[in-house]
């Protein structure tokens, strides 16, 4: 079986069924330079580029630099850096299958053996973006780093480098400068590399009119990706799809429905960025905290105030929850009921409540297999970050308990309870089963549990500021709530107190 390349592609030898990119999108010029060859890059900045690019709504390619030597570099040189991605998920509760050559990227470049291919492409005219997703851990400041080295070692050492290479070859003139998004997963993404970047500067660029040139002519983009890009499946996975497809493909990736880049910018932003009309989930505006907010309360805070509560329920899976009365009503209820109104930010009811299903169509998804018991990790952290601001915006707001938020809270208190000590990790017991706490309050939560009853336990962690920022049991009646569902676990079982909570506050379907 051929491998996927260009002949391949130019000679039509694959599935009907695959979607394979016009020839025409062979030559046109390079437009992204791109920091990483990750699957989430991939699967969505490239992939929405590819799609536009189709549509003649951008015209442009990607070059890519890898920072790291090894991986799948020579698997782009043998696929003429074509791959496949295969689109699986559910939307608006409808079976979607997909799947896409994508042309986008033109060039992989070494940045440790190529690097002054890579400072070339700085003096190119054709270069308007860049686009970067080094990791969590990539956009941090190396000070002792080196702007003249080849390369620098540390990603904003390197984009500098660029950025320097560019002001050189174009005599500092201000309309080359570049919009550099970043989709890194950390908050303000853009806001911190433009920082590093700024104070790399200073030190190492004696030129006054390259810091301004940097400052005015560049902009670095707040931006959220949200995608679940699972990369390449299992072996036996792969080779049903090679037959189905017709080639081989080193690079396939797997990639759910739905996507979001929202990116933060102004009208230049928009213009430079012309692929973005391509699909709705791109979305270029000044202000992008309503889609971090809806990710992190519906999305995440759904996932937080869920997991323990799943697991106990003896349910292992997302997708198996979705086929589960008890847990889908809470799950649904959960998040347009309680989180959706309690966000601490304005968010228009219709675009929350279609966030929602599309959130509850992604936890349908049977090509993603996510775990309840991974999501429990780093447990009491989720909380605090995804759920705490909500609840106390929620209590505000309506001067009540949000009852599914406080059953959620119940559970985590009760998977949090730790029985077993074995090897320095903490174990919980459900259905029978044992699991393992994976917390840094895992002991702490051990010690209460070994020496206090629920209601004397509950206060005390509620009212713990080291854990929350913030003394919960000043919220009218949550502790007695949270209390009163913890006995009902410990008595009666999740599925039966999910079962008789959801009867109680049965309400108008949302």
């Amino acid at each position: 079986m051929p491998i996927l390349t260009q002949e391949v592609v130019r000679a039509a030898a694959t599935s009907p069924a695959v979607a394979l990119p016009p020839p025409a999108v062979f030559d046109l010029p390079e437009k992204v330079l791109q920091f990483g060859t990750g699957v989430l890059l991939r699967g969505l900045p490239d992939f929405l580029i590819d799609q536009a690019n189709r549509q003649g709504l951008f015209n442009g390619r990607v070059v890519v630099v890898k920072s790291t030597e090894g991986g799948d570099a020579a698997a782009f040189a043998r696929q003429d850096n074509l791959y496949t991605v295969c689109v699986r998920g559910i939307q608006d509760q409808q079976p979607v299958r997909q799947d896409v050559v994508c042309a986008s990227l033109s060039r992989v470049l070494s940045a440790r053996s190529q690097w002054a291919e890579v400072l070339a492409c700085a003096a190119s005219p054709d270069l308007h973006i860049v686009l970067s997703n080094t990791t969590e851990v990539g956009i941090v400041l190396d000070a002792d780093d080196d702007v003249r080295a080849a390369p620098p070692r540390s990603f904003p050492g390197k984009l500098l480098a660029v950025l320097l290479a560019r002001y050189e070859a174009f005599a500092g003139a201000a309309d080359k400068g570049l919009v550099i998004v970043p989709t890194e997963l950390i908050p303000d993404n853009g806001t911190k590399l433009r920082g590093i970047l700024r104070e790399l500067a200073e030190n190492q660029v004696p030129d006054v009119g390259f810091l301004t040139w940097l400052d005015k002519a560049n902009t670095v983009c707040n931006s959220l990706v949200d995608r679940i890009v699972p990369g390449r499946p299992d072996e036996a996975t792969c080779a049903r799809l090679a037959q189905e497809l017709g080639y081989e493909d080193e690079l396939l990736t797997m990639a759910e429905v739905y996507a979001l880049w929202a990116i933060e910018g102004d009208e230049r932003v928009r213009q430079v960025l012309s692929f973005q009309p391509v699909h709705p989930g791109i979305i270029v505006q000044p202000d992008i905290n309503q889609f971090k907010e809806l990710k992190l309360r519906l999305l995440n805070g759904t996932h937080s105030l869920a997991c323990g509560l799943a697991v106990l329920a003896g349910v292992p899976t997302v997708r198996e929850a979705m086929e589960n009365e008890h847990l889908l009503t809470y799950i649904r209820h959960l998040m347009l009921a309680d989180l959706l109104p309690g966000i601490p930010y304005p968010i228009e009811e219709k675009v929350g409540q279609r966030f929602g299903m599309q959130v509850l169509d992604r936890f349908r998804n049977p090509a993603v297999e996510h775990r309840w018991l991974a999501i429990t990790l780093n447990y009491s952290a989720k909380l605090r970050l995804r759920v705490i601001p909500d609840l106390l915006h929620y209590a505000e707001r309506f001067r009540a308990v949000p009852q599914y938020v406080a059953l959620g809270f119940a559970a985590y208190l009760l998977f949090m309870r730790g029985t077993r000590l074995d090897a320095g990790t903490w174990y919980g017991e459900a259905n029978g089963q044992q699991y393992p706490i994976q917390d840094e309050q895992a002991g702490f939560f051990a010690d209460l549990w070994a020496s206090h009853s629920p209601p004397e336990l509950v206060p005390r962690v509620l009212g713990d500021l080291r854990l929350w920022d913030t003394d919960l049991t000043a919220l009218p009646d949550f502790a007695e709530a949270v209390t009163r569902y913890l006995l009902q676990l410990q008595q009666e079982g999740a599925t039966a107190t999910l079962a008789a909570t959801l009867t109680k506050t049965a309400r108008a379907p949302v």
